[in-house]
């Protein structure tokens, strides 16, 4: 397939190097000048993709856009005369809602939405490390995307393991709520993963969980208060070494995704009536982190 990925960070960079090595032609696109841009996984050595070339988005088969939620809506609005009404649209990054914004925009494309539970972290401009195995699911967005299983097919010969989710959006809601729990938290007191399972959290970490349980049964996904507990627990001990992203973008000075984390599940709650006290406190929290441009331990 012609494939254009859309932000080449972290795990863009990862996909990049992936479906390249499974015979795909994939080429970059991304805020820089350049025609051209190297990249190595791992030890391999480094591979040459085309960058920002109009006649690869002319060409592409499949855009995968794996920019930050934030960045969605500024990213692909202007590729989108360029594409073929037949190419389809992947989207790969954490939060909800940032595809709703711009969903009159892209009806006429068939509209995919993933979630990946793989590691990738950019060392460099021109590295990527695959940090942690993951799964990847796939699930269409609109009626045309219900056509794009096949993806499924292209994605796990490139990085296993990839599956079909019908229910998409349940898998959407369950990243999100880990997202709401550990992300804030960490950005907050700039601690690891792992430091959330002192005791000193727990009560933090319930009421968010509480509060998440609500709006997710209010929205119709299946859902149960200490299931999801046990979850969010296992993924701060199975990534207790790790910074979150919100972390990082907080630590470096950079706009988070609480807007499309703990700011999308809020405007649910609100939808719906329900009151949400806790998460909306870590909202304030970020935004005002964000602001003053500074962290504090």
């Amino acid at each position: 397939m012609n494939i254009v990925i859309v932000g080449p960070g972290a795990v863009g960079s990862l996909w990049a190097c992936k479906l390249h090595q499974a015979g795909h032609s994939v080429s970059l696109w991304g805020t820089q000048t350049s025609q051209q841009w190297k990249l190595a996984i791992d030890d391999l050595p480094e591979t040459v993709f085309a960058y920002n070339q109009q006649q690869d988005l002319i060409n592409a088969d499949l855009l995968l856009v794996t920019v930050k939620a934030w960045q969605v809506k500024a990213a692909l609005t202007p590729l989108l005369r360029d594409i073929s009404k037949d190419a389809i649209l992947l989207f790969m990054h954490n939060g909800m809602g940032a595809v709703d914004e711009i969903a009159e925009l892209i009806s006429a494309y068939p509209t995919v939405i993933a979630t990946t539970t793989h590691g990738a972290l950019k060392t460099c401009a021109h590295h990527v490390k695959h940090t942690g195995v993951g799964q990847t699911q796939l699930g269409a967005y609109n009626s045309k995307g219900e056509q794009c299983t096949f993806l499924v097919d292209v994605f796990n010969h490139a990085l296993p393991s990839v599956s079909w989710n019908p229910d998409i959006q349940h898998a959407l809601w369950n990243k999100l709520a880990i997202n709401c729990a550990i992300n804030p938290l960490t950005a907050i007191h700039q601690c690891l993963n792992g430091t959330l399972a002192e005791e000193r959290f727990r009560p933090t970490l319930n009421a968010i969980i509480g509060e998440l349980v609500a709006v997710m049964k209010s929205e119709q996904i299946p859902v149960e208060q200490n299931q999801l507990i046990t979850t969010v627990n296992n993924v701060i001990q199975a990534t207790s070494t790790n910074k979150s992203s919100m972390h990082q973008d907080i630590f470096y000075h950079r706009q988070t995704e609480i807007d499309f984390i703990t700011g999308y599940l809020v405007r649910k709650a609100q939808q719906h009536n329900i009151n949400v006290p806790t998460n909306i406190e870590l909202y304030k929290q970020i935004k005002l982190l964000e602001q003053n441009g500074k962290h504090h331990d």
